[in-house]
């Protein structure tokens, strides 16, 4: 019994939903036709029709899929569906791109303003740092008294000049990163506009 209830399970579960009062009818693995006025186990592995009372076709069922079918087509179903999402995903930040510019001199301008805003922070950096030279050679001028013995200048001297060291690397490294920003920055709108070039119209780049 217990190995009869095994069998019948993916049977059972194919057989919910099926068309009530209609006439099953398939043609088995010898060849047989057969009808039946519910699913037909017979014919689990293949299609089966649901007849009206008039003889013609209501609904037509299966076949039955095993454990490892089901899953294999889940696993199908799955790519399918995240195909279609990235699909979906890639046109709405197509419109959204083409919204933003619409043409390649709405483009070129806001690369251009990105392109200033890194380069004017990068400026503001390169004068600080020239700043902090100039302080610099003046801490170095006072730390010459001290030369064969740092140790011997005075506490406040030090720490300027272990502070001076600290904000000039400070503004190198800024500068560094603006000028990666910069890289960056123009990188994306390159490839933004090579996107830009397939969907916009003739004429507009």
């Amino acid at each position: 019994m217990l190995a009869v209830a095994v069998c019948s399970a993916p049977f059972l579960a194919w057989a919910q939903g099926t068309v009530v009062g209609g006439i099953y009818t398939c043609v088995d693995a010898q060849g047989r036709k057969l009808t039946s006025d519910r699913p037909i186990p017979e014919c689990l592995d293949r299609e089966q029709k649901v007849l009206n009372p008039s003889g013609t076709v209501a609904q037509k069922i299966g076949p039955s899929l095993t454990a490892a079918e089901r899953a294999q087509k889940e696993a199908k179903d799955k790519q399918e569906q995240e195909a279609n999402n990235r699909t979906a995903e890639d046109r709405r930040r197509d419109k959204a791109l083409l919204m933003r510019f619409p043409n390649r001199a709405a483009h070129d301008r806001e690369r251009a303003e990105a392109v200033a805003q890194s380069v004017a922070a990068a400026k503001v950096a390169v004068a600080r740092l020239s700043e902090l030279g100039v302080q610099r050679k003046k801490l170095d001028d006072e730390m010459e008294f001290y030369r064969k013995d740092p140790t011997k200048a005075p506490q406040y001297l030090r720490r300027q000049v272990e502070e001076n060291n600290l904000n000039m690397d400070a503004q190198k490294r800024l500068i560094l990163d603006q000028e990666e920003e910069t890289k960056r920055i123009n990188t994306r709108f390159d490839a933004e506009l090579v996107r830009l070039r397939q969907l916009w119209p003739p004429g507009t780049h």
